[in-house]
């Protein structure tokens, strides 16, 4: 259907929910020549948007990839946005252009220059992005430990990369500044975790000096037959650990039903809240040690330290 805009081009109602193909304007009736109208917006190399649509975060990248030299690419929290692996869009925005490049300060966007090989350079959203692996090598040597293992687990988890491109990578650049954090933030990343939180939660266990539990396993009792899957498990005690984020009734309802059938099947359980992981992450730590030592006498549990990081 097209949609008459007083003495505009027509507009194709199908075109105006959201960005759109040079090919999709073609099927809806429209040539090139329309596209060069005040009707639409430009937000990429073949990708239009219809102007009366509020401007997007990728049509603010868009923009400022049209101010800078061709090779440039979206870097750092930007690039990190752009895979989907849990952050939001940034300001300034981040880029790398390739060392040798002349680029003149720009307002709202993070310059940096460094070499640009093949691999290191994909294609998203038709942005020219960093590679996940180089994105998370350089985002991961800026923050916390445990907020640099957060975003590989998402990572990880989303099926965006895997842990041996990233041992790889490592083992490729091994003289890189930051390469040593970032061969730690891999030791400790786990693809099984299911959000931010429980990351958290494990990584308070892990820098408190506890055993490193494991992610979502699946437990069954003496049947064989599946009962549940703590977000974080000690086998050898049958010690569950969850993260506890407030939810639905009904999704509470079938978290308690859940719980039931783990305490059943021979499981003690420990909760903890944001609260308790952001706030008092050296109380989770004794209350975990506590559980351990109390239900498996013969497992050495290393002595207490900070659970910061």
């Amino acid at each position: 259907m097209l949609v008459q805009m007083g003495r505009k081009p027509l507009v194709p109602a199908e075109l105006t929910r959201k960005p759109f193909t040079i090919e999709e304007a073609r099927r809806a009736g429209l040539r090139r020549w329309h596209l060069e109208g005040a009707s639409w917006r430009r937000v990429g190399s073949s990708t239009y948007i219809w102007a009366g649509l509020p401007e997007t975060p990728i049509e603010t990248l868009a923009g400022a990839l049209r101010r800078l030299p061709a090779g440039t690419a979206f870097s750092g929290l930007t690039a990190a946005w752009l895979h989907g692996i849990g952050v939001s869009p940034c300001d300034p925005i981040e880029v790398t252009v390739r060392t040798g490049v002349g680029v003149s300060a720009r307002a709202g966007i993070a310059v940096r220059r460094s070499p640009l090989g093949g691999d290191d350079v994909v294609d998203v959203r038709g942005m020219p992005t960093t590679s996940v692996v180089r994105t998370l090598a350089e985002v991961c040597c800026r923050l916390r430990i445990t907020e640099a293992v957060v975003m590989a687990d998402a990572a990880l988890h989303l099926g965006r990369v895997s842990i041996h491109q990233l041992t790889s990578w490592a083992r490729a650049h091994a003289g890189r500044p930051g390469i040593t954090t970032f061969r730690r933030v891999i030791e400790l990343a786990e693809p099984a975790a299911e959000s931010p939180m429980e990351s958290r939660l494990r990584m308070v266990l892990v820098l408190g000096g506890l055993p490193r539990p494991k992610a979502q396993a699946s437990i069954h009792d003496r049947t064989g037959r599946f009962v549940g899957r703590p977000d974080l498990y000690y086998e050898s005690q049958r010690l569950g650990i969850e993260y506890d984020g407030g939810t639905h009734r009904n999704s509470l309802a079938e978290d308690n039903r859940r719980q039931n059938r783990l305490l059943d099947a021979g499981v003690h359980l420990l909760r903890f809240t944001a609260g308790d992981v952001l706030n008092t992450p050296d109380s989770v730590v004794l209350q975990v040690r506590t559980m351990l030592v109390r239900h498996a006498s013969h497992m050495r549990v290393p002595r207490a330290k900070g659970a910061t990081g």
